[in-house]
């Protein structure tokens, strides 16, 4: 993170102050068409291809809600363990932005289809509770394309683009309830949240929570106040967050630049901040509106949903095993200790480790690959595991080339640059790298009589009994054929020729 002015460093910040967190997660459900209208929701489409006079508002158009929509809520607010409104509304949500085509956006305001429930999270192997505001339904908004400029934001762009494709997907958000107590876990914790959340929806198969792709965001508001004090300092909300990395950077972030503030004297602003990936920071949006001044009121085109008590009871049915029970039951069919399936989960990789056992891998394998090398190069392009450009698919079938000895584990990794890359699948990007395992007998036999002739002293070794020295000259061959050589077959070569 660059040091800025003012900066208090984390650890010395929580000395002070205590951070209150309330998190705000968007999930864009993965219907087949838009929340009020019968617009397609792929991703991805040419620009301003999947509109209609509803979800553009024009005038005379009437919305008719999303009956899948509302199943997909009811079953995240059970989920959740919150309580089902039996009948709640739509409101309207007055404000102006270029890529809200209605000038309002069609939400909930105080009658959300789920409310008052709880979830709880693992942190280093410690239950952490999160209680639940509530869940509520609503539209998204399109997207503005800012071109010219160094940052990709509207200052400094030359001109914008609005694309209206997104304009109507269904939403639902999140909310939870002041976040109290994590301490110096807080960014830790936030972090967990998102991930069970990610997790949980996708077990429902209401999304496909791509943070990359926007289908899930979240806004993180944060306040401090000093230690040992109840009331709450000013929040400012940090919108739009798309990665579990991005998450626990940005509350780090706050909590110091506000304790600086704090310190020096100053007051927080209530405002909407903006993160950076880059750099890690965030910088000031717009002073936060409060809720008034959205002069809500509820949606005269639409009529108010009934959620029947039998109705409830048939979507509760249809839950899949709760997160918690469902890593149990992983933990168990994996052989995995306690630690490493805290490691699984921390990394956010418990569903692509469970993906890549499901496409034919070994739990041991697949753990190995997203822990070690695919984390590892995630960190190094500073992207969450899940974000790389590979899939669980992909990796089993490089594990499967080793298991069949194709290829071995340094052949491996030289497959994952390619499939990075985007060179083609792991078959492909084999046979255009040339990667495979030697294991004809005159090609290793010519490099084993060459390495024998190089190192006299160690073949010796080897004829007066000390087989171990053998592994020097398997070094030789493995280094003259780049890795290549089938290093079971140049020890049995080697071996036949000197005993």
């Amino acid at each position: 993170m660059t040091t800025l002015p003012g900066l208090v460093g984390f650890d010395e910040a929580l000395e002070t102050f205590d951070p209150v967190m309330g998190l705000e997660v968007h999930v864009e459900l993965d219907t087949a068409t838009k929340m009020f209208c019968g617009c397609p929701t792929g991703f991805g489409a040419k620009p301003n291809t999947q509109v209609c006079p509803v979800c553009l508002g024009l005038p005379g158009a009437l919305p008719v809600v999303n009956g899948a929509a509302v199943q997909s809520a009811i079953r995240i607010g059970l989920a959740l363990n919150c309580s089902i409104a039996p009948w709640c509304r739509f409101a309207r949500k007055n404000y102006f932005y270029p890529d809200m085509p209605k000038n309002f956006q069609t939400s909930q305001y105080d009658e959300p289809i789920a409310y008052d429930g709880f979830t709880e999270v693992d942190v280093d192997g410690d239950v952490f509770r999160v209680e639940i505001e509530r869940a509520h339904m609503e539209e998204d908004t399109g997207k503005s394309l800012h071109v010219g400029g160094a940052t990709g934001r509207i200052h400094g762009a030359v001109h914008s683009l609005l694309d209206y494709n997104r304009a109507g997907v269904p939403l639902i958000e999140i909310v939870t309830k002041p976040i109290e107590g994590a301490g110096a876990r807080a960014a830790q914790v936030a972090r967990a949240y998102v991930a069970h959340l990610r997790e949980l929806l996708l077990s429902l198969g209401v999304s496909d929570v791509r943070m990359e792709q926007g289908s899930m965001r979240c806004d993180v508001n944060l306040s401090l106040r000093p230690v040992g004090q109840q009331t709450f300092g000013t929040r400012t909300e940090t919108k739009n967050v798309n990665s579990l990395r991005s998450v626990e950077r940005a509350i780090r972030f706050e909590v110091s630049r506000q304790a600086g503030v704090l310190g020096a004297g100053a007051a927080i602003v209530q405002e909407t901040r903006h993160f950076h990936e880059d750099t890690g920071e965030t910088t000031a949006g717009r002073v936060k509106t409060d809720a008034e001044d959205y002069r809500y009121f509820p949606e005269p085109d639409l009529t108010p949903i009934e959620a029947t008590a039998d109705w409830v009871e048939e979507l509760r049915a249809t839950l899949p095993e709760a997160p918690r029970v469902r890593r149990a039951r992983l933990q168990q069919a994996w052989g995995a200790s306690d630690l490493e399936m805290r490691d699984i989960v921390g990394a956010g990789a418990l569903i692509l480790v469970e993906q890549t056992v499901a496409a034919g891998s070994s739990p041991q394998a697949a753990r190995k690959w997203w822990l070690s090398e695919l984390t590892r190069r995630a960190n190094e392009t500073g992207v969450d595991v899940s974000e790389l450009a590979i899939t669980p698919a992909d990796v089993a079938g490089i594990q499967a080339m080793v298991d069949a000895g194709r290829i071995n584990d340094k052949l491996a990794r030289g497959v994952f640059d390619g499939v990075l890359a985007g060179e083609g699948t792991p078959q492909e990007v084999v046979a255009a790298r040339g990667l495979e395992v030697v294991s004809d007998d005159a090609a290793l036999g010519a490099a084993v009589d060459r390495a024998i002739a190089a190192s006299p002293d160690v073949a010796d070794k080897i004829r007066a009994g000390k087989v171990a020295a053998a592994g020097a000259l398997i070094g030789a061959v493995m280094k003259e054929m780049r890795g290549q050589a089938d290093a079971g077959r140049v020890r049995e070569l080697i071996l036949s020729r000197l005993t």
